[in-house]
Order: structure tokens, then sequence, then C-alpha cells
């Protein structure tokens, strides 16, 4: 519960001090991690109550939310791979094991299904350029962008 408060908390002051100001100045904003991966992370793999974590966002953040969500989506196993070569000895999250990975991976497709107009779930599995392209036609369908690779 501590983690979930302080995550939480953090979001609140990057929303009211960056993000909010940016959107008041019609910037665009791109961000790696959201609400759903507070419900992903300390709901579905830590096991807190959904509700109450959806309840604690809502006091924080109120109606805001994304526009836009993209998860992507990937086998646990590459997954733990990919973060092995990146660093042997992973960070905390990492360290973890494969059925938390499990439990995430699985929050966050149940998530993606809960929210379709907002949530695209991208296959991850593939290469670097496979998967940018992928990220670019949802971004250009649902955001009604032109962005070129």
């Amino acid at each position: 519960m501590s983690e979930a408060l302080l995550v939480v908390a953090a979001r609140r002051d990057h929303v009211t001090r960056l993000i909010e100001p940016a959107l008041a100045a019609g910037r665009w904003v791109v961000s790696d991690r959201f609400a759903d991966s507070t419900l992903a992370y300390q709901g579905y793999g830590r096991g807190l109550p959904l509700a109450d974590l959806a309840a604690l966002h809502r006091l924080a953040l109120g109606k805001f939310q994304p526009d836009l969500t993209l998860i992507l989506d990937l086998s646990v196993e590459i997954g733990l791979a990919r973060a092995a070569a990146r660093s042997a000895s992973g960070d905390r999250f990492e360290r973890l094991d494969p059925a938390f990975h499990q439990r995430l991976r699985d929050g966050f497709r149940a998530i993606a299904a809960a929210n379709p107009a907002r949530s695209a779930l991208i296959d991850a599995s593939g290469n670097v350029a496979k998967v940018h392209a992928a990220i670019l036609a949802v971004v250009n369908e649902r955001l009604g962008t032109t962005l070129a690779a």
C-alpha cells in the first residue's frame, strides 16, 4: 500500500507541475507510465484491491486520464529475457518471480479489454522496427495524426 500511495502522490505532482501546464500550452505529452501501470503493478501484480486503487487515482487526479494508452504486450519469458539482456541485475520489479510477471501481463491485458476506446494492445514480440511501426499505426489511427518513421 505504501508503494501505491507514493506512486500516486508522485503522479499527482507530475500531472500538476508538468503535464497540465504543457497541455494548457497546446503541447502533446507522452508518458511512459500512468494510472494503468499502478493498477497492473500494485493491483494485479501485488494484489491490492483494484477498486481501492481506482478510488485513490480519482482522489488524486479527478477525471484526468490519457487520451490514448499503448500497452506493449509480450510473453513473460521474452520480456524477462530482454530485461536480463539490458542488465544482469535487473530492477526491483524485474527480479520478481515469473508468476508476478504473468499477473502483471494478465492485468494489462484486462485493462486494455475493459477500456477499448482508450487503450490499444500492441504485439511487442517483434523487432524494434516492427513494434515502432505498429505504435505509429495506432497513434495515427486513434489520434488522427500522420506521424512517420
